[in-house]
């Protein structure tokens, strides 16, 4: 293990001196490297990544990165800034609410620091799902600290809410010439009640009412539907029958001859898991985790698996006539892991290309990704 995070720490090296100058978040995204804008109707590029979990290590990483004056994740997702950045759109997976005044708490139940939020936006994304089996650890006050402060940093969030009106209205995100909408439920809330008066506060999963904001959220003109569901069995590589079934109920789901649903973005497992087109829509299953400390899965075992992730890219054209969908012309994934021992997100591929010794890690990666045929359908390895 100490051999491989000196490997790795090589790596990292090169990659935050890259960034050390890019920790400054502009929303509007004019300077990523994008190429100039060409004339007429151009598509866009979303990328999606996985659980942002911070355990107790993780905020005591960040404090120390902080120089022990309050809390700094910035690093720990340098690694992958320059991918995410570049995106029209980047969406996370923000699994755990905010804590106060210094009073942070890891598993079970969780309460993280608020500095997440800014690390989230210096890393490049645009908005993250909030609906998680974590999301009421805190009751509503979690939840309110939460969105208060990833309001603050300028990333938008979908799937809790401060208030009913709040959460009637749908997240959308612009990205090139597109609006995206962004839906996200959960499967539970680990038992917790729902605050007193407060039904709303987190989705739920539910295969009608998914649909039904779905169509709602294109009646009001979203060109492209993405729905976040925190879902799936706990260290299981395969998705689960629930998995499946939603997964073909959802992308049946249609208005006219236009799909409801355009993409669909799993978290939960905290394993990787497959990607797939069902019924003509891409589905993650799992993304996996993209930031967690050292985990122990149901035999009470440290499992890898629970430190290793995938980030999605699907490049979107326009549609060919108006009322069509936007067609996903590119899906790519990035295999990512987290080194616990050096506390920073991983792009395994520039790893290996700068001579990191984490090929098997990748691959397993990979066969997890492409086990239900998804490279027959298109989808590709990306750095």
């Amino acid at each position: 293990m100490l051999a491989r995070s000196r490997q790795i720490a090589l790596v990292l090296t090169v990659v935050l001196a890259a960034g050390a100058a890019c920790q400054a978040r502009d929303h509007d995204k004019p300077d990523r490297g994008r190429p100039a804008p060409a004339a007429g109707p151009r598509g866009f590029t979303l990328v999606a990544s996985g659980d942002v979990l911070p355990h107790s290590t993780i905020i005591d990483r960040a404090g120390f990165d902080a120089g022990g004056t309050g809390y700094d994740f910035r690093p720990m997702l340098a690694g992958i800034r320059s991918v995410v950045s570049r995106a029209d759109v980047a969406l996370c997976h923000m699994e755990t609410v905010y804590g106060a005044n210094g009073v942070y708490t890891g598993y079970p139940t969780f309460k993280s620091p608020p500095e997440v939020a800014d690390a989230l936006a210096a890393t490049g994304y645009d908005g993250c799902s909030t609906a998680s089996n974590h999301t009421l650890d805190d009751g509503a006050d979690g939840i309110r600290r939460t969105l208060d402060a990833l309001d603050r940093a300028g990333v938008r969030h979908a799937g809790s809410a401060r208030t009913e009106e709040e959460a009637r209205t749908t997240t959308v995100l612009r990205a090139g010439p597109a609006e995206i909408a962004h839906l996200a439920y959960t499967y539970d809330t680990n038992g917790i009640p729902f605050p007193d008066g407060q039904p709303w506060a987190v989705n739920l999963t539910d295969e009608n009412r998914i649909v039904e904001d779905a169509r709602a959220a294109r009646r009001a003109g979203a060109d492209v539907v993405v729905v976040s569901l925190h879902w799936g069995t706990e260290w299981q590589d395969a998705p689960d029958d629930r998995q499946q079934t939603l997964a073909r109920n959802l992308t049946a789901a249609r208005t006219g001859n236009r799909p409801d649903i355009d993409l669909i973005l799993g978290t939960h497992a905290h394993v990787p898991q497959a990607y797939e087109k069902v019924n003509g829509t891409w589905v993650i299953y799992g993304m996996g985790d993209q930031i967690a400390g050292e985990m122990t899965n149901y035999e009470g075992a440290k499992d890898p698996r629970g430190n290793q992730s995938t980030l999605g890219r699907f490049t979107f054209a326009p549609p060919a006539r108006p009322g069509e969908r936007w067609q996903v012309t590119k899906a790519e994934f990035v295999p990512q892991l987290f080194d616990v021992d050096a506390g920073r997100v991983v792009n395994l591929n520039r790893a290996l290309a700068r001579g990191a010794d984490v090929g098997a890690v990748r691959d397993r990666i990979r066969d997890v990704v492409l086990s239900r045929g998804a490279a027959q359908d298109g989808l590709v390895m990306g750095e």
